[in-house]
């Protein structure tokens, strides 16, 4: 396994649409791996590939306090949403340091199919349906912060562009 280098917003690839995974092989195993371990060590709780610069349809998320329930979507889709919203404060491993309230449906149902290509069902609630909707938007070429107001999104622009001055 391997870490992989995180995409940082507001880079260009991180609004790149990712394609369906046709083959599932252990190619695709190994990614899987190597995006869970990145996740970890980051730490986060979601990872989507177009993140880690792989535009495939393809997640990792761990929302559990043992880090020890790793979810892997494969083509996941969003099946079904509850009417019902709810206000969570997200962040991103690609937006380093940011988090603000975003609104998402807090009841969905995904499809998606595991690394051997087999089909599931997940219904997922509270943190996971966050999790799970804010990496699906990754991986149609959405970051969170596209949520919030221009201003807030200039301001965020600028405050990434003034830690990057400072590393360097």
């Amino acid at each position: 396994m391997a870490l992989l280098p995180i995409l940082r917003y507001p880079d260009p690839r991180l609004k790149i649409v990712a394609k369906q995974v046709t083959r599932f092989d252990d190619a695709l195993a190994r990614l899987a791996a190597d995006m869970a371990e990145t996740m970890y060590d980051a730490p986060g709780i979601g990872l989507a590939a177009t993140q880690v610069d792989h535009h495939v349809r393809m997640l990792v998320a761990d929302v559990s306090e043992q880090h020890n329930e790793l979810k892997v979507l494969v083509n996941p889709e969003i099946i079904e949403s509850s009417v019902e919203t709810s206000p969570y404060e997200e962040g991103c491993l690609s937006v380093p340091g940011i988090y603000d309230e975003v609104v998402r449906p807090a009841v969905i149902r995904v499809r998606a199919q595991n690394l051997k290509g087999e089909s599931f069902e997940l219904q997922a609630d509270g943190l996971l349906a966050v999790c799970i909707q804010h990496e699906i938007d990754h991986l149609d070429g959405k970051v969170f912060v596209e949520y919030l107001s221009e201003l807030k999104q200039n301001r965020i622009r600028t405050k990434l562009k003034k830690q990057e001055r400072q590393k360097a």
